[in-house]
């Protein structure tokens, strides 16, 4: 690769060199990504011959869709040149996993708006277009829980009762996590019981105490709904039981198993989320997921049966 006497290359030696235009080899110079060596007489840029190695290098980092900045600094960490690159290249992999991830749910929801009868197109597409990814459901559960509970327990019962839309949805997925939607952001029907009877009772500290129990209780029943087992007394059941007495500072007797069975099957229901969970966190193919109200439902027949067994 001849250059000129002076061992430099003019800007368009360079870009001849690399199979670019002057405007590409301009526009990383303007922005300090391309020293120049010199100037000439007549003010026009000279690039030294490792100008075509730099140039290549930022070429190859622009095709993997790095940004300017993102270049410039791994062009700018000579010692550590691997390790700017690596973090440089996961950087951009986790805003490409979030962009594949958005791309899956709109070729979902299209399917969901091509698939319906046209008479219902429209309100599908409000339905759809209403989504706010998780923000409503925390909300919800927010407005749930019993005030003044504590950040702890709080974060951990949200972890378990609102789920996280799946990275490659099926559109029967995208449907029920609109849905969900939904549900959480339309008023509570007049006359509604909105609240259980055990957030009244409890109190703020009570309240960290059940759901911090109801967490783990509901764990321990997962297994148990996996393997399709009919509802039994056991590890999972004394450790609902217990959640709810350490709530209202009571002990764990017969007597108050009767009574908390009934407490139970007088408070509000919320089938429906829970049905649309287990929708949205069944992977592709598998098997549903227990929920937090399967394990609880599963709990409380397991309740109910051993007061009949103690009562007979």
């Amino acid at each position: 690769m001849p250059a000129s006497h002076d061992g430099l290359w003019s800007i368009g030696e360079l870009a001849g060199h690399a199979h670019v235009t002057v405007k590409t080899v301009r526009y990383y110079s303007d922005r300090g990504l391309l020293p120049e060596a010199s100037r000439s007489a007549g003010g026009h840029r000279r690039y030294g011959p490792d100008a075509l190695d730099r140039l290549r290098l930022i070429r190859s980092l622009r095709a993997l869709d790095l940004p300017v900045p993102e270049v410039r600094r791994v062009l700018d960490e000579e010692d550590a040149w691997d390790a700017a690159l690596e973090d440089a290249v996961a950087g951009r992999l986790r805003v490409l996993g979030s962009q594949l991830t958005a791309l899956r749910w709109r070729e979902a929801a299209l399917h969901l708006v091509r698939e319906c009868p046209p008479g219902e197109r429209a309100d599908r597409l409000r339905l759809l277009g209403a989504v706010d990814t998780t923000a409503p459901l925390v909300r919800f559960w927010r407005a749930w829980l019993p005030p003044r509970m504590s950040a702890g327990p709080t974060a951990t019962f949200l972890e378990v009762t609102v789920p996280q839309p799946p990275d490659d949805p099926e559109p029967a997925q995208v449907l029920a996590f609109a849905r969900l939607n939904a549900l959480v952001t339309r008023p509570c029907p007049a006359g509604a019981q909105p609240q259980p009877e055990a957030h009244r009772v409890a109190g703020a500290r009570g309240a960290d105490v059940l759901y911090t129990g109801l967490a783990e209780a509901y764990e321990l029943a997962g297994p148990q709904l996996r393997q399709d087992r009919a509802p039994r007394p056991g590890e999972a059941l004394d450790g609902f039981v217990a959640a709810y007495a350490g709530a209202y500072g009571t002990r764990d007797t017969p007597v108050f198993r009767r009574l908390l069975a009934g407490q139970l099957t007088a408070d509000p229901r919320l089938d429906r989320y829970w049905e649309l969970v287990a929708v949205v966190n069944t992977p592709r193919g598998g098997r549903p997921e227990p929920t937090p109200g399967a394990a609880h439902d599963w709990l409380l027949t397991a309740l109910r049966a051993q007061n009949e067994a103690a009562g007979s």
